[in-house]
């Protein structure tokens, strides 16, 4: 298959992969709120969870990583992780507590983000370890919650699998978004100096 170079091209397998799974958003939502089917809106959200590394695997084995592809794959994930959120809180499928939480910390980061890089004009850094981690085990617990308030054969094992990476994902999220303090701080410096 040809290589294509860094920057070259919007339309790359990564970002077409990016963008199916932002198109089965529109499905999640149907599932959940539109046929009241926990357990499938649950694998599904899981499956779009589970896949998200594909779409890095593909730019690095295949030579296509873009900027566009750096930006667009964590924003997709936010759109994805947050919609979810705020669809299982109208659906009343897990613990509200739980859900503004993690909805609160998303927004607050997200909205730091955003103003730090356009107003203030902050370099871009990369998400850390940890932050991928929370957002790894959260994503987990959202589909675990849904699973859970569902029917589906064995759905209270799921509610506790939800709970047990649900709450070190939530402080892990927390303590993130603290540690991301400091490189935004320097991130706006550094965006300052060019």
């Amino acid at each position: 298959m040809k290589e294509v170079a860094a920057t070259s091209s919007l339309l790359t397998w990564p970002n077409l992969f990016t963008l199916a799974r932002l198109l089965c958003l529109p499905l999640f939502l149907y599932l959940l709120l539109g046929q009241d089917n926990r357990a499938a809106a649950g694998w599904l959200l899981g499956g779009l969870g589970a896949t998200d590394w594909v779409d890095g695997w593909l730019a690095r084995r295949l030579s296509q990583t873009s900027e566009f592809g750096k930006i667009f794959d964590p924003t997709v994930d936010r759109v994805l992780f947050v919609v979810a959120i705020v669809a299982t809180i109208i659906d009343d499928a897990a613990p509200l507590w739980f859900l503004v939480a993690v909805l609160v910390r998303e927004v607050i980061v997200a909205s730091a983000m955003v103003i730090a890089t356009f107003v203030f004009h902050m370099q871009r850094f990369d998400v850390t370890y940890w932050g991928k981690a929370a957002t790894f085990w959260l994503m987990f617990a959202i589909p675990g919650f849904l699973l859970g308030a569902s029917d589906f054969p064995g759905h209270q094992e799921f509610q506790l699998a939800a709970w047990i990476v649900g709450i070190p994902g939530l402080v892990l999220s927390y303590y993130t978004a603290v540690a991301y303090i400091p490189q935004i701080r320097d991130g706006i410096r550094a965006g300052r100096r060019d």
